[in-house]
């Protein structure tokens, strides 16, 4: 019988590649899904960092939701790869959310999901299935009455 990975591994990036110019789909969930950002302040910090340049290197942010427990985000990379953006961003919220909070240690589980989009013509579907998060959680019944998400498109 074949041995699977344990999540969170190494294995599972193994032929990871990031193509610049690329369109991904990512999710990052937080240390022991810790639903932080149930706490506005919290969302809210989020929030800055997933628009902030800083966090994202070169790769623009065309849509996202921060979920209390998880983000989704839709990208398209520049020349960073996509394992830099990801390091960073996680690194630069940490490191403000765990100030905010008064803690110490990791903020977010080591490792994220990626799906690349290979069609330009899916990122609409894939942004309203991003900011329909809210009301498939019972979060929301509309999608305007969550704080935490933008998109490009508006």
């Amino acid at each position: 019988m074949p041995k699977f990975p344990e999540p969170g591994s190494r294995a599972l990036r193994k032929g990871r590649y990031s193509e610049p110019g690329g369109f991904y789909l990512l999710t990052t969930i937080t240390e022991g899904r810790i639903p932080w950002f149930q706490v506005f302040d919290f969302a809210t910090i989020m929030c800055r960092c997933l628009q902030d340049t800083k966090c994202l290197l070169d790769a623009t942010n065309l849509c996202w939701v921060v979920m209390p427990d998880h983000v989704h985000l839709l990208l398209q990379l520049g020349e960073a790869n996509l394992g830099e953006i990801v390091r960073r961003l996680k690194a630069r919220s940490a490191l403000k959310l765990n100030r905010e909070i008064g803690r110490k240690g990791p903020f977010w589980s080591k490792s994220f999901h990626d799906h690349a989009l290979r069609h330009e013509d899916k990122l609409k579907h894939v942004a309203r299935y991003i900011v329909a998060n809210p009301l498939r959680a019972g979060l929301a019944s509309r999608v305007g009455d969550y704080p935490f998400w933008n998109a490009v498109w508006l």
